[in-house]
């Protein structure tokens, strides 16, 4: 180990550690001697499986963030959540209507938002949260689909409600109802889906799944690239 390289105290499941000035709380926790084999995924931020919540030092504020992402502080002490307990429940696109019925029979929860704001807050990702909950309140599926675009359900939003709305669920609904009923037909999109459904790339395929790892390799990157 490099001796020149500050160390830096945190608490990491109770228990007192010296790591590395400028590590993720994920890589602490490696350098610590932790095995991580849940609540760590892509390590880019995308997945959400690293939902994180700590404390600074000095600091009374409860806050989230994503292990992957998120520098250690000296003093922080540090608790992964790998997953936020919430109810999903089973529903039928095809029974459902693209407006706030939907919601009423699904999540009546939603219609409880105070419009704290504690949910943007404590998204990792920046995303408006309440800006979306109360467009599904409101019944605009397009506003709270484009909204919640880019939510990767790490579930630190539903962590923290005081309403006790599971935020993330009502998104991926409105997101479902929207494709579905609402956003504008893609010829293009429609045009393939009639090809594979009758059949046209099932020798390619069947192909595919019997080439070595060596062969898809080379077809990968021999493939033709367009740039528009």
């Amino acid at each position: 180990m490099d001796e020149k390289r500050k160390m830096i105290k945190v608490y990491m499941a109770g228990e007192h550690f010296d790591v590395p000035e400028g590590s993720t709380i994920i890589t602490a926790l490696e350098y610590a001697g932790f095995q991580l084999k849940r609540g760590v995924g892509c390590r880019e931020g995308y997945c959400g499986a690293c939902a994180t919540v700590y404390r600074e030092k000095g600091d009374y504020k409860l806050q989230g963030g994503l292990a992957c992402q998120t520098v250690v502080t000296d003093g922080m002490a540090i608790t992964m959540v790998p997953n936020v307990p919430a109810e999903k429940p089973i529903y039928n696109l095809d029974e459902l209507k693209p407006d706030v019925s939907s919601f009423i029979k699904l999540f009546p929860n939603v219609f409880r938002c105070v419009s704290c704001n504690t949910c943007t807050k404590a998204c990792p990702q920046e995303i408006e949260v309440m800006d979306y909950v109360q467009a599904i309140i409101r019944g605009d599926l397009a506003r709270a689909a484009d909204l919640s675009f880019d939510c990767i359900r790490c579930g630190l939003c539903a962590l923290r409600c005081p309403s006790e709305i599971v935020q993330y669920n009502n998104a991926m609904l409105a997101k479902r109802l929207y494709a579905k009923y609402l956003a504008p037909k893609s010829p293009e999109l429609e045009n393939r889906i009639s090809e594979i459904e009758k059949g046209k790339y099932d020798e390619e395929i069947k192909n595919l799944k019997t080439m070595s790892k060596e062969k898809i390799s080379e077809k990968y990157y021999s493939r033709e690239i367009k740039i528009s």
